[in-house]
């Protein structure tokens, strides 16, 4: 894992989670993490498994420097889209950690951000596979989202969210079509292919 991306001392590293879902909020961590953190299972959140995700959880929130998670909603996204949703998400993480210490620099997964304050900032595509602050990031805000869709999942059952965590599966999609949408579905999204869109 490469942390050496030190443009300006401590650095707070960006993910999100949940951007391809149909349902639930886009979630994004920012971290910093100590200059000699290292773990042996932190990783790109997708390439962790489940188990090991929510074992570095508490890992990370207790060793770093600071840490914070923002949330966009699902009627959030429909207005915003989800790209700008996801960018203000990050920038509400951001905020929490500057709360606690100011970020002399963020860096970001993937290719797009827009500016945070007068803080430099850099895209680094599979940054979560590159970085160590990234790949926490990516790490805190899969495990906070999945935690809301079981939250959820426990309001509304049959769409399954404890197993699809919201993303377009064969059974969640069968569950829009028999029962249709939540007010946690995000109503801009396809959520079922064009020829049942008539059916709701």
């Amino acid at each position: 894992m490469d942390n050496s991306y030190t443009p300006g001392g401590r650095e707070a590293g960006c993910d999100e989670a949940g951007r391809g879902c149909l349902a639930g909020p886009v979630v994004a961590a920012a971290v910093i993490l100590p200059d000699d953190f290292h773990h042996p299972w932190l990783n790109d959140s997708k390439q962790v498994s489940e188990a090991r995700r929510e074992q570095l959880r508490p890992i990370i929130e207790r060793e770093a420097i600071a840490w914070g998670i923002g949330i966009c909603t699902p009627d959030e996204i429909d207005s915003l889209n989800i790209l700008r949703a996801s960018i203000t998400a990050m920038h509400r993480a951001l905020d929490k950690v500057a709360a606690i210490v100011t970020p002399a620099s963020v860096i970001v997964d993937g290719n797009r951000f827009t500016p945070w304050r007068d803080i430099p900032w850099q895209t680094f595509v599979k940054g979560d596979s590159r970085y160590g602050n990234i790949a926490a990031a990516s790490i805190l805000a899969k495990t906070h989202r999945d935690a809301i869709m079981r939250d959820l999942h426990d309001q509304y059952p049959a769409y399954n969210w404890a197993g699809n965590k919201g993303y377009p599966t064969t059974d969640h999609r069968q569950a829009i079509l028999e029962y249709g949408p939540t007010p946690h579905h995000r109503m801009t999204f396809r959520l079922l292919p064009p020829t049942q869109l008539t059916l709701f």
